[in-house]
């Protein structure tokens, strides 16, 4: 079955409105930062693949790093997907720019490995993807053409789409995202950048306030949890 990402699905569309709370997407949850058109050309973070626990129906997740989606609808990303299906926990690495699926990475990725990724501009419209498996020892690069706006960049833990619809979230622990950097800086997180992701009325994932230098955050799976005293809150 095809599997791919989506752009964010904001809750309320158009230019996403930012408050204490932050945005709320049935699709993404982390973070993410506007800016005016070519404002980022270089994103990177580290994060450790996390465990996929065991779902009752097929179930899947991303964990990424990418430019522009957020607000528009282009995208440049790659990342790590977890998946649970037909009884079985898959781990993988992969990359993409919309309109396109995903490309999968043909290197081992297993829980608790640790992840470096990073995706650049190096000149005109060419762009570098790389991603290293620092656990397993290897390093995967490739250059590929990208003329997207630049007018957004993400840390990400996604329930991507499968076949024509978005899936349901994957039961995962904790993704820790570390050494979060744009444009060769801290991107000097806030709150009000947090995005929490629900699926039908319950919160599927959130993350957790940025640390005091902005550059490191945790994403947490919250099954069960209503969402209606987070949007009543949200909405005030």
């Amino acid at each position: 079955m095809n599997k791919s990402h989506r752009v964010c699905l904001l809750e309320r569309p158009g230019k996403p409105q930012l408050n204490s709370l932050g945005w709320i997407s049935s699709n993404w949850s982390g973070y993410a930062i506007s800016g005016r058109t070519k404002s980022f050309r270089r994103i990177s973070a580290k994060w450790t693949v996390p465990f996929v626990r065991p779902s009752t129906t097929p179930s899947y997740s991303s964990a990424w790093i990418g430019i522009d989606g957020f607000g528009n609808t282009s995208l440049i990303q790659t990342g790590t997907g977890h998946d649970f299906v037909n009884g079985k926990a898959h781990y993988y690495a992969w990359w993409e720019i919309l309109p396109n699926v995903m490309t999968l990475i043909p290197k081992l990725v297993q829980p608790g490995d640790r992840i470096h990724a990073v995706i650049s501009k190096s000149k005109g419209s060419t762009w570098l993807i790389y991603i290293r498996n620092t656990t397993q020892n290897w390093t995967f690069r490739t250059t590929k053409r990208y003329t997207g706006p630049q007018a957004s960049a993400e840390w990400i833990v996604e329930a991507p789409q499968v076949g024509a619809f978005i899936s349901k979230m994957a039961l995962i622990s904790a993704v820790s995202f570390t050494g979060c950097r744009l444009n060769g800086r801290s991107p000097k997180l806030t709150p009000e950048q947090r995005g929490i992701m629900i699926q039908g009325n319950a919160v599927t994932s959130i993350p957790g306030d940025p640390n005091r230098s902005g550059d490191a955050f945790v994403v947490n799976s919250a099954k069960g949890q209503p969402a209606s005293k987070t949007r009543s809150q949200k909405n005030r």
